[in-house]
C-alpha cells in the first residue's frame, strides 16, 4: 500500500527541531511547501482523471478537446508553438497557422480526456484502432527477432504504445518519462497497466540494451530535442537529434521500424506499421548514423506535414539561435519515403520518448 499524503506530511512536520540548524529549518520549510504542492497537484489531477473516467470515451475526448481549445491559445507556450510553426512551414498563411494551432490544442485536450480510457481504446475487441500491417509486429514477437520501433508525439501517442504492447506482449519494452512529482508519476503508471516500460535515464537505457541482447524489441518516441545529440536536418533547420536508435540498429543488426499513429476522427485512430527504413552503409560509422537519422527525421517530417495539427508544436525542438537552414550540399543516400499518402490522406505514428542513453559504441 502506498503511503498516504497525510503520513508523509506528518513525518516531515514532526522533525526534532532541537537538531535542526536555522539554515536547515529553512530547507525543511521549503520541503514541506514542495510536498504540499505535489500532493495538491496530484489530487487535482486525480479529480480530473476521475471526471474523464466516468464519462463515455467520446464524451471525455470531446470535453478535453473543448477545454484545451478554449484555454490553450491563451497560454504563453502557445507563442512558442506559433513561432515553431511559422519557421517550419513558412508557406502557410496566418489563417492556416491559427487553424493548425487550434487543432493542436484540440488534439492535446482529447488525448488528456482519453487518458483514463487507454486500456479500453487499445483493447483487442475495440473497434477504435485500425491496425495496418500489424502482422509485422506479431511476426517479430513470434520469431524472437529484435526490432527498434520508433514514432513521434502525434495524435494520441499514449494509445499507440498501448496498442503495440498488446500486439507484441512481453517481447516489447518501451520507455516512459517519470514526472518530477512522485504522486503524479504513480497515478500515471497505474493508467499504463499492461505495458513493460522503463523510466527514461541511464538505468532505463541499460534495460533497453539487455532487451535487445536477449532478442526482444524496444519502442521509442524520437521527435524531441536532445541537447547532447547530433545536428540533423528537420524542416530545413538543424535540430539536435538523439542518434541512439541508429547506433543501436547498427550495433545489434536489427531493423528500425516506423510505426505511425494518427487520429482519424474523434476518439478513433489508425496504427500503421511501415517497412523498415533503409540504413546508410557508407563504411563511415559516424556518417552512417547521421544519414540514417536524417532519414528518420525526414519520415517524421512527412507525417507531421500530412497532419500538422496532430503534432506537439509546443516542443522546443529547435534552438532559438539555430542556423535557419541546414547544409544543403550534404549528399544523403537515396531512400524511399514510406509516407506516400493515399487519396484518403492516410497517416500514422507511434509513441516513444526521448531519453538520455548510456554510452553506446558505434558500429565498426
Amino acid at each position: 500500500m502506498l503511503d498516504s499524503p497525510v503520513t508523509i506530511l506528518a513525518s516531515i512536520t514532526t522533525l526534532n527541531a532541537r537538531h535542526i540548524s536555522q539554515k536547515n529549518w529553512g530547507e525543511r520549510v521549503r520541503l514541506i511547501r514542495r510536498q504540499v504542492a505535489q500532493v495538491t497537484e496530484a489530487a487535482a489531477l486525480a479529480g480530473v482523471m476521475t471526471l474523464f473516467a466516468v464519462l463515455p470515451i467520446d464524451w471525455a475526448s470531446a470535453l478535453g478537446g473543448f477545454f484545451a481549445r478554449m484555454v490553450g491559445p491563451c497560454m504563453a507556450v502557445s507563442r512558442r508553438a506559433s513561432r515553431n510553426l511559422r519557421q517550419a512551414m513558412p508557406e502557410n498563411s496566418n489563417a492556416e497557422n491559427r487553424c493548425v494551432l487550434r487543432g493542436m490544442w484540440d488534439n492535446l485536450g482529447r488525448a488528456i480526456g482519453e487518458y483514463p480510457h487507454l486500456t479500453r481504446i487499445a483493447a483487442s475487441g475495440s473497434s477504435r484502432v485500425e491496425i495496418v500491417n500489424g502482422e509485422a509486429l506479431t511476426g517479430l514477437a513470434a520469431t524472437g527477432t529484435s526490432g527498434i520501433l520508433f514514432g513521434g508525439h502525434l495524435g494520441n501517442w499514449e494509445i499507440g504504445p498501448s496498442t503495440v504492447h498488446r500486439l507484441m506482449g512481453a517481447s516489447l519494452l518501451s520507455v516512459y518519462r517519470a514526472t518530477n512529482n512522485p504522486w503524479v508519476d504513480r497515478l500515471m503508471r497505474r493508467l499504463h497497466r499492461g505495458r513493460r516500460a522503463v523510466p527514461k535515464g541511464a538505468e532505463g537505457g541499460r534495460e533497453l540494451l539487455r532487451q535487445l541482447r536477449h532478442g526482444g524489441s524496444i519502442a521509442l518516441l524520437v521527435d524531441q530535442k536532445q541537447n547532447d545529440g547530433i545536428a540533423v536536418p528537420f524542416f530545413g533547420r538543424a535540430a539536435m537529434t538523439a542518434p541512439a536508435i541508429a547506433r543501436l540498429g547498427y550495433r545489434f543488426g536489427c531493423p528500425l521500424i516506423p510505426v505511425r499513429f494518427e487520429r482519424l476522427k474523434g476518439a478513433r485512430f489508425r496504427c500503421t506499421v511501415m517497412s523498415p527504413i533503409e540504413m546508410a552503409q557508407t563504411g563511415n560509422p559516424a556518417r552512417d548514423v547521421a544519414e540514417t537519422m536524417a532519414r528518420v527525421n525526414a519520415l517524421l517530417e512527412g507525417w507531421i506535414r500530412a497532419r500538422p495539427e496532430q503534432w506537439l508544436w509546443i516542443h522546443s525542438r529547435w534552438p532559438d539561435n539555430a542556423v535557419s537552414s541546414v547544409i544543403s550540399q550534404r549528399k544523403l543516400a537515396p531512400h524511399k519515403n514510406p509516407i506516400a499518402e493515399s487519396a484518403e490522406g492516410r497517416s500514422t505514428r507511434l509513441p516513444v520518448t526521448d531519453l538520455r542513453w548510456p554510452s553506446v559504441r558505434q558500429h565498426t
